[in-house]
C-alpha cells in the first residue's frame, strides 16, 4: 500500500520523478541503476549496438543471462551507437534533461565521447554524475583494467579469505561489484539531498577497489596494530561438517565457548589451559579445531542445531541459494522477488534491503536490447520521422517490434 500523492514521491517510491541515464555495463554501475529503479526512479539503460556485455556473461537465455536479467530490472533499454555523431547527440540531449548520469567507461572515455561531467554540467548544472571504475578517476593505477576478482585481490579481501587448503580465495559471488553499486546508490542519495538545498549536482567518483577495501572494516587497523597478519578471531568459530551436511558455528564471548564445549560433550576442552581464552585458542587453533571437527561429525546438522540453539550458541545450517529461496523464514518476510522475464523465465533475486512495501514484485523485467528505443525518444520530443532517420543511420537501434 502506498502513501501520499501517487504522482509524486512516496515512502515506497521515494525517487519517483527522478530520471536516470544508466550507461553502465556488467554489474556495479547497473546495480546502482537497479537500486534507483527499485526506489521509484525512471531509469533508461543506454546500451551499445552489441548490448551490455553482461548479456553474454554466463549461460544465455535469448539476449539475457542471469546477471543481465537481475541487475537491470525496472529499466527501459535505449540502444545507441556512441561511435556516431548522431548517437552522441541523442545522449547529450537526454542528459540535458536528466537528474542522474551513470557511466562505467574507463577513465577519460566519457569525456572523449562528449559525455564527460564538465561538458554535460554546462547545460545541466543540476546533473548528478556518477563514474564507476576499477581504480578511480585519478592516481597511478587509474588506467589499469579491473574486474570484481581484481578488486577483491587488490583491496586485501582475497588475502583474508584463506581456505583449509591455505590458499587465498576470491569470494564466490561478485561482492566487489555489488557493494560498489550499493555505495554508489548511497552517494547519489546524499547528492540528491544536497542538491535540494544548493541547487547544483556534482561528480561522484566510485571505484571497485576502494569500496571493496571499505568492506574490510577493522582489518586494516587490526593488521597495523598487531604488526602484521592478525590472530584469527573467535577460534574455534568456522564451518564444520556434520554427519549429513555442513553448519556454521560462531562465538563472540567466553561463556559461549564454555557452553559449546558442554554441548559437544567435551568439558575437557573448556578446562584445558591451552584453550582458556580467545588469544590462546587462536595460538592453538589447529589442535582445537581438529577436536571440534571430530565431535561435530558424530551427529546430523539438525541434531546439532537443536542442541546449539538450546544453549544460545550462534550457529546455522549452510544453505545453498535454492535452499535459501525455499526457507520458510524467507517466505514469511517476502525476502525474495520473482520476476517473469520474456525469453528467460522466472528470475529470482533477493528483495532490496530497506525498500518499503512490495513494489519490486510489480517491477518490469529486465528489457531486451533496444526494446524501448523508440518509446524513450518519443517521450523526449523526437518526431517519428526523426526517430526513423536515426534508426536508418544506425545511430539508434530499435527492437520494439522484434
Amino acid at each position: 500500500m502506498t502513501d501520499g500523492d501517487q504522482t509524486g514521491p512516496t515512502h515506497d517510491a521515494p525517487y519517483r520523478g527522478i530520471r536516470v541515464l544508466d550507461f553502465g555495463q556488467g554489474i556495479a554501475s547497473p546495480y546502482c541503476g537497479a537500486l534507483l529503479a527499485a526506489h521509484g526512479a525512471e531509469v533508461i539503460k543506454v546500451e551499445p549496438p552489441e548490448g551490455d556485455w553482461s548479456r553474454r556473461l554466463g549461460t544465455t537465455y535469448g539476449r539475457h543471462t542471469a546477471i543481465s536479467s537481475v541487475f537491470n530490472r525496472g529499466k527501459r533499454s535505449l540502444c545507441l551507437d556512441l561511435k556516431s555523431v548522431d548517437g552522441r547527440a541523442v545522449a547529450q540531449r537526454l542528459a540535458a534533461d536528466s537528474d542522474i548520469f551513470i557511466e562505467g567507461f574507463r577513465p577519460g572515455v566519457a569525456a572523449r565521447l562528449g559525455l564527460g561531467y564538465e561538458e554535460l554540467s554546462r547545460t545541466n548544472s543540476r546533473l548528478i554524475y556518477l563514474s564507476v571504475s576499477g581504480f578511480g578517476q585519478v592516481g597511478p593505477s587509474s588506467e589499469r583494467p579491473c574486474s570484481d576478482s581484481v578488486a577483491q585481490a587488490f583491496a586485501g579481501l582475497v588475502s583474508i579469505n584463506r581456505g583449509d587448503d591455505g590458499i587465498p580465495h576470491r569470494v564466490g559471488t561478485p561482492i566487489s561489484d555489488v557493494v560498489t553499486g550499493a555505495y554508489a546508490f548511497q552517494a547519489i542519495g546524499a547528492a540528491l539531498f544536497v542538491r535540494a538545498s544548493v541547487g547544483t549536482g556534482r561528480w561522484i567518483d566510485i571505484s571497485l577497489t576502494q569500496t571493496t577495501a571499505a568492506l574490510l572494516g577493522h582489518k586494516f587497523a587490526e593488521f597495523m596494530l598487531e604488526g602484521g597478519a592478525p590472530r584469527a578471531l573467535n577460534v574455534p568459530a568456522g564451518t564444520y561438517r556434520s554427519k549429513d551436511g555442513w553448519l556454521m558455528v560462531t562465538l563472540v564471548n567466553e561463556p559461549q565457548y564454555q557452553r559449546l564445549c558442554a554441548v559437544l560433550g567435551r568439558d575437557d576442552l573448556a578446562t584445558d589451559p591451552r584453550f582458556s581464552d580467545f588469544a590462546k585458542r587462536s595460538d592453538a587453533a589447529d589442535i582445537l579445531i581438529a577436536e571440534v571437527r571430530a565431535a561435530l561429525l558424530t551427529k546430523t546438522t539438525s541434531e546439532w542445531l537443536a542442541a546449539l540453539h538450546a544453549a544460545d550458541i550462534i550457529a546455522e545450517r549452510i544453505l545453498d541459494p535454492g535452499e535459501w529461496l525455499a526457507d520458510p523464514h524467507v517466505a514469511a518476510i517476502h525476502g525474495a522477488v520473482r520476476i517473469e522475464t520474456p525469453g528467460v523465465g522466472s528470475v529470482y533475486a533477493a528483495r532490496t534491503p530497506g525498500a518499503v512495501g512490495l513494489a519490486e514484485d510489480t517491477q518490469s523485467p529486465s528489457p531486451d536490447l533496444g526494446q524501448h528505443s523508440r518509446e524513450v525518444l518519443r517521450d523526449n520530443g523526437y518526431s517519428e520521422a526523426g526517430i526513423d532517420a536515426l534508426c536508418k543511420a544506425g545511430a539508434v537501434i530499435d527492437r520494439s517490434a522484434a
